[in-house]
C-alpha cells in the first residue's frame, strides 16, 4: 500500500526556497517532483505531464493560486493542497470554495505538508475499494433517487447530468451515503476523509458541504440529500 503513496507532486510557487524546500523533502520521502513558478507554467505543466497531487501557492505574480486552482479543475482532477501566508478564515474558505482540498498556512513544518500529501494521495487512490460498504451495489453505485454515484469511477451523476466534485467533495458525499441514515459529526467527517486530528476551529467541513450542496441540491438551503442534524452534523436520509 506504500506504493500507491508515491507519485509526481507538481510544486508551484513563486519563491524559490520554498520550492527548493518542499522538493527536498518529498524526493527523500520517494515522491517524484516538478516545479513551476507561477500559474501559467503550472497550467501547461498540467497538460502535459501525468500529475498525481499540486501544492499550489496563493499568491502570485501572472496568475494567483485561486485562478490557477479554478482553471486545473477544468482540465484535470487530482488533489490540491494550497499553501499561503494569510491565515484568516475567509482565505482558508476561498480556497476551499474554489476547488482545493486541504490548506496549509506559510510558515508550515515540511513534515506535515509531505504527511498531508500522503493522506491526500491515499485517499484519492483507495477511496471506493473497500468491499463492506452498507450501500454498495454490485457495479459499486449508490443510487438516492435521481442522483447516482458511481464509487469505481468516481462519477456523480443528477438526472443526466455530470456533476463535477472535487477528490474531496466526492469522498465526503460518497462516506455519508454509503452509510444511509447514519448521522456523522463534523469531527468525524474530517477525521474519516482526511485522516488527520480534527481542530474545533476548522470550519473545513462546513465548507465542503455548502459547496457539494450547490452542486447537487435544486435548493441548497432546504436540501433533498445532505441533510442537517442540528448541534449534530450531517446525514443522508435514508
Amino acid at each position: 500500500m506504500e506504493c500507491l503513496e508515491k507519485g509526481t507532486i507538481l510544486i508551484v510557487d513563486d519563491e524559490k526556497e520554498i520550492r527548493d524546500l518542499v522538493d527536498i523533502y518529498l524526493k527523500s520521502d520517494g515522491f517524484n517532483t516538478i516545479n513551476a513558478c507561477d500559474g501559467l507554467e503550472a497550467i501547461n505543466l498540467v497538460r502535459d505531464n501525468d500529475i498525481d497531487l499540486i501544492i499550489l501557492d496563493v499568491m502570485m505574480p501572472n496568475l494567483n493560486g485561486i485562478e490557477t486552482c479554478l482553471k486545473i479543475r477544468e482540465i484535470k482532477e487530482m488533489p490540491i493542497i494550497m499553501l499561503s501566508a494569510k491565515s484568516e478564515d475567509i482565505d482558508k474558505i476561498l480556497g476551499l470554495n474554489m476547488g482545493a482540498d486541504d490548506y496549509l498556512t506559510k510558515p508550515f513544518n515540511p513534515l506535515e505538508l509531505v504527511a498531508r500529501v500522503k493522506s491526500q494521495l491515499r485517499r484519492f487512490h483507495m477511496f471506493g475499494k473497500n468491499t463492506n460498504m452498507l450501500e454498495v451495489e454490485e457495479e459499486n453505485i449508490i443510487q438516492i433517487e435521481d442522483l447516482t454515484i458511481k464509487l469505481e469511477t468516481h462519477e456523480v451523476l443528477l438526472g443526466d447530468n455530470i456533476v463535477k466534485l472535487t477528490p474531496t467533495e466526492f469522498d465526503i458525499l460518497s462516506l455519508l451515503a454509503q452509510s444511509r441514515g447514519k448521522v456523522f459529526s463534523i469531527e468525524n467527517i474530517y477525521e474519516s476523509v482526511w485522516n488527520q486530528e480534527f481542530m474545533t476551529s476548522d470550519n473545513t467541513v462546513m465548507v465542503h458541504i455548502r459547496k457539494i450542496r450547490e452542486k447537487i441540491e435544486e435548493n441548497p438551503r432546504n436540501p433533498r440529500f445532505i441533510k442537517t442534524v442540528w448541534g449534530v452534523g450531517y446525514k443522508v436520509e435514508k
